[in-house]
């Protein structure tokens, strides 16, 4: 796969000169249209020490407009970013639409580092690399475009370069022994490296190789590179801007024989206020306990709360975060995306929420608003909302093997019981608030709703993130099976 790179290409200093204006001018008007279009652009830079990477990083940085540029340099993880799942810091400093990120160093970086010091064996890598392919083609498909340069050297280049920055004072500094030890395991690198790109070298996100024996060749061929796939990308255009349909609903025929999950749901049980007192306290009691066992194993939940409109979500979370010291805790509520988060992949706005070891993330609504009021009334295509199901499995994936506890609660009423809890809201004064002209809109498609809820779980109810659903018409009982869950699911994991 390398060897393409090692034939000694060059470029004179006087073809250099002519090309370059050119080129600055050709980058600049890309950088243009990559915003007017709103495309996020994503540009790795990878390959061996001695390259030329940061170089190459500072004169795209020169060429560049800096305004609408951001380099990330990945190193070793931060105290803070080991407290979370590995993908986090990488979610964390994407790209919004219309802006370009500069990655020195990345999602690859790790992996194949580990993979040569043997903590990874060859079948751990391919799982790694099809974790960054699927990473890969997810924003893709989101409309971004990903460009991937690979600097490659020889290894009697490598030691070259090495040896030239090691004798002249003024780069002398940027030779480490980790370089020379690196050096010495230089065909380690390579085997371990073709390894990584063939297999995350995809239609979406392709690599290009680029040899670095020649500064003036490599900065050239990174900066046509990156306008070349621009050029391509704004021409493919963008997807079709998402278009209210009509919510799905079964046809009359097959209401009577289809039986959907929530239609399994015993709503009938209830609980005595003597009992429900009874047992808050005892339940409440073992949360706080377990919750700060949780903080000391730094112990890391999730805890996901989803339901029917008037289904009494916020009741449950305040019985739940009654009981546990505030200082270990977070609520997100989740309303429409500010436009911040709509310049983002739609998973970006919950991935910074993501919580460090041993602390509690709970969130209001969640993801699942892609596969549910995003589904139904038309503010996601089709084709967005069905892939999105691997998605947040993914996501939630990566979640539970960093060791968080994801617990995922939908709360289910009957239509009647929700009606008589609205008409109640309304006639409240302090409860009026509660109730808008969208809850309303939203019980008409009951039927819509049933059916996309019932995919959901049948779909992302897994065995290390199941869905729990939790019958609600007597919402101190609903209360009560939630803490439930969360008693058993801490005392399980700890």
């Amino acid at each position: 796969m390398f060897e393409a790179a090692e034939v000694g290409r060059k470029l004179s200093k006087e073809a250099h000169g002519r090309e370059i204006p050119k080129l600055r001018e050709a980058l600049l008007e890309t950088q243009r249209a990559l915003r007017e279009a709103a495309v996020p652009t994503i540009l790795v830079v990878g390959g061996v020490d001695g390259a030329g990477k940061g170089e190459t990083v500072n004169r795209l940085h020169e060429w560049l407009d800096p305004r609408g540029l951001e380099t990330h340099v990945f190193e070793l993880p931060s105290s803070e970013e080991r407290e979370r799942p590995s993908w986090w810091r990488f979610w964390r400093t994407l790209p919004g639409r219309g802006r370009i990120g500069v990655f020195f160093g990345s999602w690859y970086t790790e992996p194949v580092i580990r993979r040569v010091y043997g903590k990874l064996s060859s079948a751990e890598l391919d799982e790694e690399m099809a974790r960054v392919a699927f990473f890969e083609r997810m924003l893709a498909e989101d409309g971004a475009l990903i460009v991937k340069v690979w600097l490659h050297l020889s290894k009697k280049e490598q030691r070259r370069k090495l040896r030239r920055l090691e004798k002249n004072k003024e780069t002398r500094w940027r030779v480490t022994p980790l370089d020379w030890k690196h050096f010495s395991m230089y065909d380690r690198f390579r085997k371990v490296s073709e390894q990584a790109l063939r297999r995350t070298d995809i239609g979406q996100a392709p690599w290009t190789i680029v040899e670095a024996t020649d500064d003036r060749y490599r900065e050239v061929m990174v900066a046509r590179t990156l306008v070349e796939a621009a050029k391509r990308r704004l021409a493919a255009g963008a997807p079709p801007r998402s278009r209210p349909t009509p919510a799905p609903t079964r046809p009359p025929e097959e209401k009577a024989a289809a039986v959907l999950v929530l239609d399994k749901v015993d709503l009938a049980g209830r609980i005595s206020d003597k009992d429900y007192d009874k047992q808050l306290v005892k339940l409440q009691a073992k949360a706080a306990r377990l919750s700060r066992e949780a903080f000391a194993k730094k112990l890391p939940t999730i805890a996901v709360f989803e339901g029917w409109d008037a289904a009494g979500k916020g009741g449950a979370i305040r019985r739940v975060t009654g009981a546990i010291d505030a200082r270990l805790y977070r609520v997100v509520p989740i309303a429409a995306p500010t436009e911040e988060e709509r310049a983002q992949h739609y998973l970006w706005r919950f991935w910074r929420h993501v919580p460090a070891d041993g602390r509690i993330t709970i969130f209001d609504r969640s993801w699942y608003g892609r596969v549910l009021v995003e589904r139904v009334e038309g503010f996601a295509r089709e084709e967005e909302w069905r892939r999105a199901y691997l998605e947040i499995n993914e996501f939630e994936d990566q979640l539970t093997r960093h060791g968080a506890v994801v617990m995922k609660f939908w709360l289910h009423v009957s239509p009647e019981e929700q009606l008589r809890r609205f008409k109640d809201r309304e006639k409240t004064a302090y409860k009026r608030h509660k109730i808008t002209d969208e809850d309303w809109r939203n019980r008409k498609k009951w039927d819509a709703y049933a059916q996309a809820i019932d995919e959901m779980v049948a779909r992302c109810s897994t065995p290390r993130a199941p869905w729990t659903l939790v019958p609600a018409n007597d919402k101190k009982l609903a209360r009560i099976r939630v803490l439930e869950e969360f008693v058993t699911r801490w005392e399980k994991a700890l």
